[in-house]
């Protein structure tokens, strides 16, 4: 088998891996055009491309059919990717962000979408050299392994916050219940939407433009309830490696 004949197959193989990803992102865009156009909704959803053990080359690949926003779980897979991932795109931190890894969070993420402790926040402060967007990250569903704050407790923290100069609260976000109970996973979203809505009406001086709900299994229910961005990975890149 002549070299050129290999060079060939790898580059169909190439294609052919772009265009499953570039099939996969047109559907979750008509999925959520039609959506939105159901609803009457006038507004857009951001596309929060999440890309927890997906390699480099298939984020770079993402980016080339027009993903603009990628997020990332882990601080460490974030640094192990930053140099090998084209520029022009925004980095979410969308998992967990541990107050330990602050100094390196902000070197790659454009906004934190976790933020669920004044600490973290404290941290962020001292550190950052210039504001840095974040999201209130609200325990809806109750469910102990999760991270977020709970409903009740929001406001104390966005006044504390406010307190803070490098850090700038622009909406919140919620993780729905692992559950196939689509009233449960609703009840959720629309416990974050209320609280969202009270937290525009009562702080208009902050510039809240993001509701952040729903991921690849639940992100037509988020839309429902009100989402206006959706973190999503399976629905783009495939099942997850392990």
């Amino acid at each position: 088998m002549t070299s050129g004949f290999i060079k060939e197959l790898l580059q169909k193989a190439g294609k052919a891996m772009i265009s499953t990803i570039y099939e996969n992102l047109q559907r979750l865009k008509e999925t959520v055009a039609q959506t939105l156009l159901r609803l009457g909704r006038k507004d857009e959803v951001t596309i929060v491309a999440v890309t927890k053990t997906v390699p480099p080359e298939r984020i770079n690949e993402a980016i080339d059919v027009g993903i603009r926003i990628i997020g990332e779980n882990r601080v460490q897979e974030a640094i192990e990717k930053y140099g090998k991932v084209k520029e022009g795109v925004q980095w979410h931190m969308v998992g967990h962000l541990q107050r330990n890894k602050v100094k390196h969070a902000l070197g790659i993420f454009q906004m934190i979408q976790s933020i669920d402790k004044v600490e973290t926040a404290l941290e962020i402060e001292k550190r950052a050299t210039s504001p840095v967007d974040i999201l209130i990250e609200i325990n809806s569903s109750g469910e102990e392994t999760k991270s977020g704050i709970n409903p009740d407790r929001l406001f104390y923290l966005v006044d504390e916050l406010q307190k803070l100069k490098m850090v700038s609260i622009k909406g919140l976000m919620t993780i729905g219940p692992l559950t196939d109970d689509v009233r449960a996973i609703r009840k959720a979203f629309q416990i974050t939407k209320n609280k969202y809505d009270e937290l525009v009406r009562n702080y208009t001086h902050l510039d809240l433009r993001y509701l952040s709900m729903g991921m690849s299994a639940d992100y037509q229910i988020a839309i429902e309830e009100g989402s206006n961005m959706i973190r999503i990975g399976t629905a783009i890149f495939g099942e997850r490696r392990v």
